[in-house]
């Protein structure tokens, strides 16, 4: 059985891309940051033990060339992040456990995604809190098998995200790993860079 780890990635274009950071350090330069953090990101978590899917916005952004050509894509599609996140949880799942990321949470290693993966192993889901109650990764043993109701309600960019995700699925055996720390305003920017 295949791991997959899908990443969640916008194109880096200003004004589409960290918009609430960019409300502090301007559009320009918050889409220069996302595309450089996603360009690191991706290299630093290449590992033999997964395959990585790219998962696009917009979704004209598929054939986009700032991304590694080598990569799969797959396009996000409509809907809010929840809805979303679950399309792409089942898409990738014709080969194993999926792990799902965002791309602008600098400090996970492959060391993190191989602990969530390994906590699949006697868990269903998995999920990575973020400081902010929300999360940054979530990750299920049979994707296809979680309940159609996954994510609905949870109250996204918000302290309640990872608690009302949680109670979408009650029961499910969930695991948590790693709290990671993601990047929507310059005070995030400000701590991840020490």
């Amino acid at each position: 059985m295949t791991q997959t780890l899908v990443v969640m990635i916008k194109e880096p274009r200003p004004g589409r891309v960290k918009t609430r950071l960019g409300r502090d350090i301007g559009l320009v330069a918050s889409a220069w940051w996302f595309r450089h953090q996603s360009a690191r990101l991706l290299r630093r978590l290449r590992d033999p033990r997964w395959r990585i899917v790219l998962a696009t916005a917009p979704d004209g952004a598929i054939g986009s060339r700032v991304w590694p050509a080598d990569l799969e894509r797959l396009p996000q599609g409509g809907g809010n992040l929840g809805q979303r996140m679950a399309r792409m949880l089942k898409q990738a799942a014709d080969h194993g456990p999926v792990c799902l990321i965002g791309a602008d949470i600098p400090g996970i290693s492959r060391t993190h995604i191989a602990r969530a993966f390994n906590a699949l192993g006697d868990h269903d889901a998995v999920f990575g809190p973020a400081p902010d109650g929300g999360f940054w990764l979530v990750g299920a043993k049979h994707p296809k098998r979680l309940p159609r109701t996954t994510f609905h309600g949870a109250r996204w960019s918000s302290v309640y995200a990872l608690s009302d995700t949680l109670n979408t699925l009650p029961d499910q055996r969930i695991a948590l790993v790693d709290t990671l720390a993601d990047v929507d305003t310059v005070e995030d920017l400000r701590r991840v860079q020490g």
